[in-house]
């Protein structure tokens, strides 16, 4: 089976990446809506930072657990119970909005920040799960096919997302905009539930659950290439986003308001999205590790750009631009992940990855906002870009092995 839709054509697949298509649609919309919600109430811009320290402690605290859980148990079973708390998160946004409900906002963000603690949770449990559970749906050789159909989905929903999000706040109101949060995170788990279970791949030898963990940490920090790779996106992400602080780039400085935050939010998305559709007609084959590095060099310059610009399209362009540089990085590692971890370890290497890339999104959020708060907002972001760039630089120097990486198999 080979060519660019390969991976599509089988059921399960489609079915189980159309799922996190229509959850992740979900949580870009919610992120915008809770994002807008809570700078309304508190016009700080350390309040939106917190957002994504809320969630990344959680997933951070019980990610090396759900990665061993994700080894011994049915990894459908583990998914289905996450995305049932996420449509319970989503639900609970939405009640605090109606008469019932908005009594909990007398508190003013506490309840908010609480079911985003929650959802943190969900993740760090729903992510190795996730990560293990997708390559046992198609054959080892559509590997790289099948992880970049679903970074183009998953880039489909961002773009889709923060516009729909922003369109629907804006027009409707934010009772509409968290209903079609809910029902798309419910829609999600319907289609998760259509997905045929798979059998737990056999146990690795080592005995309890802190051996477990420890062999999973093992494996990372003994493999130079994925522990390189790793820490790259960790730094470069945690220095290098400015998401947390288009609310405010929005509202002061292009002056464009809710509709256009969220095209902001898309703008990455699109730059991603049409670079994931090019790989997936002429994946990447050779000098994987240069263009890794490269390509996370590129997201820094443009953090850099986007700092100093205060023309809307010019902004939308660099962001755009960004996107396209971090689908590279995601497609890279990605590979690098699935083909160099055995399969009774995928669980617990995803967690460990999780710690270091997924909720980078999520302290960087929280740095980007104390950032704001002492340098201000434009400095916050070029200081950014250039400690992104300086990450570049030592990766390159101190990581010769993926440096002169060529391909994987």
């Amino acid at each position: 089976m080979t060519g660019p839709y390969a991976a599509m054509k089988i059921r399960d697949f489609r079915l189980f990446i159309f799922a996190r298509f229509c959850i992740t649609l979900a949580i870009q919309i919610q992120a915008v809506v809770v994002g807008w919600q809570v700078y309304e109430i508190t016009k700080d811009p350390l309040s939106l930072g917190l957002i994504g320290l809320a969630e990344a402690i959680p997933s951070i605290g019980v990610s090396l657990y759900a990665g061993h859980v994700a080894d011994i148990m049915s990894r459908k079973r583990i998914i289905l119970i996450t995305v049932a708390t996420l449509v319970f998160c989503s639900g609970s946004l939405l009640f605090f909005t109606m008469d019932a409900g908005s009594f909990l906002l007398a508190y003013g963000v506490i309840p908010i920040y609480t079911v985003i603690f929650i959802s943190g949770i969900a993740r760090g449990f729903i992510t190795p799960a996730v990560f293990s559970f997708m390559p046992q749906l198609i054959p080892r050789e559509l590997y790289q096919n099948a992880i970049t159909w679903n970074s183009t989905l998953w880039e489909m929903a961002s773009i889709g997302g923060p516009p729909v999000g922003g369109l629907i706040y804006g027009f409707f109101g934010i009772t509409a905009a968290y209903s079609a949060d809910a029902a798309l995170m419910a829609i999600g788990l319907l289609l998760v539930i259509s997905v045929a279970d798979r059998p737990v791949p056999p146990a690795t030898e080592e005995q309890g659950i802190a051996e477990k963990i420890k062999a999973g940490l093992k494996f990372v920090f003994g493999n130079r290439i994925i522990l390189s790779a790793i820490s790259l996106d960790l730094f470069a992400v945690l220095f290098g986003g400015a998401v947390a602080l288009l609310p405010i780039f929005a509202d002061q400085i292009l002056h464009v308001g809710k509709i256009g935050l969220g095209f902001l939010r898309s703008a990455p998305g699109i730059g991603a999205l049409l670079t994931a559709i090019y790989l997936t007609y002429h994946p990447l084959r050779k000098h994987m590790g240069a263009i890794l590095l490269a390509a996370v060099a590129g997201f820094g310059v443009c953090m850099i750009l986007f700092a100093l610009s205060a023309n809307f399209w010019l902004s939308m362009g660099v962001l755009a631009i960004s996107g396209a540089c971090d689908s590279v990085s995601v497609i890279v590692r990605g590979t690098l992940l699935q083909t160099l971890t055995p399969e009774n370890m995928k669980g617990r290497v995803s967690a460990v990855n999780n710690i270091f890339i997924g909720s980078s999104n999520e302290i960087g959020a929280f740095e980007s906002g104390v950032a704001a708060r002492l340098l201000k907002v434009i400095p916050s972001v070029i200081f950014g870009g250039v400690m992104t760039l300086i990450v570049v630089a030592v990766a390159s120097w101190k990581a010769p092995e993926l440096r002169k990486l060529q391909e994987v198999k």
